[in-house]
């Protein structure tokens, strides 16, 4: 008995001595422009710009290989704060913001065949064959996958409900910028 402890402790920190030292010969320095640039991005994951994730999707920005509209959950804001991170001057009037959107099921057109299910990459639609689905609000990232799979057209994204867990309270002043001298808001 005493013999496996010794050697599965020996084992161990014989393992983790390698893991230790391969983590430091192996390690990889990243852009701090790129870990501020995804912390600007809404975290999704959705895949909705194209790239994998949002850390994909910031290491392309910083490269200069996406532009910084290519979010659409993050909208006009996002693009508005990675354009100033970033020192460009960006055009947003062709940029749609619609919000953060989920996706809805219309039980009345649903025919249950689960297509929708498959595609959608977080797993947010429930539901078995032959019957109808629902969608957990709390895991659908609005990517709109289920809606392009739906062959019966029966679900549609919809902005987020406003509950007590999601409504905040604005800012002071916000959309409001101090006049030059006096210190008074304007509209």
């Amino acid at each position: 008995m005493l013999e496996a402890i010794v050697g599965l402790t020996a084992l161990g920190g014989g393992l983790g001595v390698f893991l230790g030292l391969a983590a430091k010969r192996l390690h990889v320095e990243s852009s701090p422009l790129e870990g501020e640039i995804e912390k600007i991005l809404p975290g999704q994951n959705c895949g909705q710009c194209g790239y994998p994730g949002c850390a994909a999707a910031a290491a392309a920005i910083a490269k200069g290989e996406a532009p910084v509209t290519v979010c659409p959950p993050g909208g006009r804001a996002v693009a508005h704060a990675l354009a100033e991170k970033l020192c460009l001057s960006v055009d947003l009037s062709g940029m749609s913001d619609s919000g953060p959107m989920v996706a809805h099921v219309d039980e009345t057109v649903c025919i249950g065949c689960t297509k929708c299910a498959r595609t959608c990459p977080t797993d947010a639609i429930i539901g078995a064959a032959k019957q109808i689905h629902g969608v957990i609000q709390e895991a659908c990232t609005g990517c709109g996958a289920c809606v392009a799979a739906c062959p019966a057209h029966g679900i549609h994204l919809e902005p987020i409900p406003v509950t007590l867990q999601s409504w905040y309270w604005p800012k002071p002043g916000e959309g409001r910028t101090p006049k030059s001298g006096n210190g008074v808001l304007s509209q």
